[in-house]
């Protein structure tokens, strides 16, 4: 029976995903499929720890995981974006639709992350889990333009942006720590104390800015750190 626990959290995972898809397709329910993409979230989180302190790691719960990270991960926050630009109505049907591509980009990222070696401390491209929450927390704030036109353009042009960035070789830090001194997590430790202070004062509306933060941030590492290398040389 242990050795099923990790699939078990990973399952409940993929249902929580499964819920806030019905839930995205329904108008006005944004707040309630952000909850369970968060809950999805933590199910994630814990999968992998769980399996690893049990001792029961696995080829299946690999595959799994990334199954259901495709539903909750990929297809909730695509099918949100789809149904807030339906709901402008200010753009063609199939112009909403594509949308949906960010789904398809997800399992892109999920799958090359499994063959990625080189993504053992830190990620490659936008983690599908972040890109999720800052769709869902984003539309969930339900942002109101005068040009719902130019509103829906924009949003699709954002989720253009974030199909480049799950399958881009930008280097983002990971939130994993080798130890809790403050020689080598400084940014570590910045970037939660300034992530704290956004959603203490913005609530779970600030998720999407403390999602941009992390990117701006790691584009900065990333530069930064190619800037020294050519320095050397």
């Amino acid at each position: 029976m242990i050795k099923h626990i990790p699939n078990a959290i990973t399952c409940c995972n993929l249902l929580c995903g499964a819920v806030a898809v019905i839930l995205a397709t329904k108008g006005g329910q944004a707040d309630m499929a952000l909850a369970f993409i968060v809950l999805g979230a933590i199910f994630d989180f814990f999968d992998g720890m769980v399996a690893r302190l049990l001792g029961v790691s696995s080829p299946i719960g690999k595959e799994l995981d990334s199954l259901a990270d495709v539903i909750t991960f990929g297809l909730a926050p695509s099918v949100m974006v789809y149904t807030f630009v339906k709901e402008l109505g200010a753009v063609p049907h199939w112009v909403a639709v594509s949308s949906l591509v960010m789904a398809a980009f997800s399992a892109l990222r999920l799958a090359k992350f499994n063959l990625d070696t080189r993504q053992q401390t830190t990620f490659l491209g936008l983690p599908t889990p972040a890109n999720a929450l800052f769709w869902a927390s984003l539309l969930m704030s339900r942002p109101e333009w005068t040009d719902s036109k130019t509103m829906a353009y924009i949003i699709l042009i954002g989720v253009a942006l974030s199909c480049l960035l799950l399958v881009s070789e930008i280097p983002m830090f990971a939130l994993k720590f080798k130890n809790f001194g403050l020689q080598g997590n400084g940014v570590r430790y910045g970037f939660l104390l300034v992530s704290a202070a956004i959603l203490v004062w913005l609530r779970v509306d600030g998720i999407w800015l403390v999602v941009l933060l992390y990117v701006v941030v790691s584009v900065i590492m990333a530069l930064t750190a190619k800037r020294r290398r050519g320095s050397r040389y």
